[in-house]
């Protein structure tokens, strides 16, 4: 799936001159935890979110420092710090520039540059920059949650094929080193594997193959043998 499968297009937006009071209303309204900045031509300029607001006059939350550490602050962080704290308008506060992502890109993509920037919501846009939507955690969790499609159910035989294909790509494992039976589509997994991470990894192999209706996890963590020199 891509942005354009899951994004919202009804997004709730900001111009630079809009009031920051008016902009956290909005958040709040609507649950919400980011707000776009557009210009007259729908460009994405900027993004209010939360964090941008976490520090304000209004509740008392301004970012207090002892006066040795403040003095290892650089003046255009302490100027940047002062104006999110007490300015009106949304580009006073608004971050700059946005981490934003195209309508084709992956959800597997948008998912990495979410964890990776730590931004819980990241606005589409087209070639002009122009924002058509927004993609937020919520949006990639309503895709999990999505009953899946149905596959076409693998023979006992496919199912082992690709069980031993996924083993092979996936682990570290030797092939000979776990063993696989099927039968009615009941896979049967015993043998030797290198970690209990690796045992879980391989357990969801299995499970997730078209046709598996359930499986027997009798598989055994390699002992970590030491020998003194």
């Amino acid at each position: 799936m891509r942005a354009r499968d899951i994004m919202t297009t009804s997004v709730q937006y900001a111009t630079p001159n809009a009031r920051v009071q008016k902009i956290a209303q909005a958040m709040v309204r609507h649950r919400i935890s980011a707000v776009p900045v557009i210009d007259k031509n729908r460009r994405v300029i900027g993004i209010v979110s939360e964090a941008d607001l976490l520090h304000r006059v209004e509740s008392g939350t301004i970012r207090k420092r002892s006066w040795w550490l403040d003095m290892l602050i650089d003046d255009k962080t302490r100027a940047r710090e002062y104006a999110k704290a007490r300015g009106l308008y949304a580009r006073d506060v608004m971050t700059s520039p946005v981490i934003s992502v195209k309508p084709d890109t992956e959800i597997s993509e948008i998912a990495d540059i979410m964890e990776r920037s730590a931004v819980k919501r990241v606005p589409v846009v087209d070639a002009e920059n122009r924002m058509v939507g927004i993609v937020s955690r919520r949006d990639l969790i309503a895709a999990v949650a999505k009953p899946p499609r149905k596959s076409p159910r693998f023979s006992d035989a496919a199912i082992g094929a690709a069980l031993q294909h996924e083993i092979t790509a996936k682990t570290n494992t030797f092939n000979s080193a776990i063993n696989i039976a099927v039968a009615k589509g009941v896979v049967e997994l015993s043998g030797l594997v290198a970690s209990s991470e690796e045992l879980d990894a391989v357990r969801v192999m299995a499970e997730t193959i078209p046709g598996v209706r359930a499986v027997k996890d009798r598989m055994t963590v390699r002992p970590n043998l030491r020998f003194a020199s």
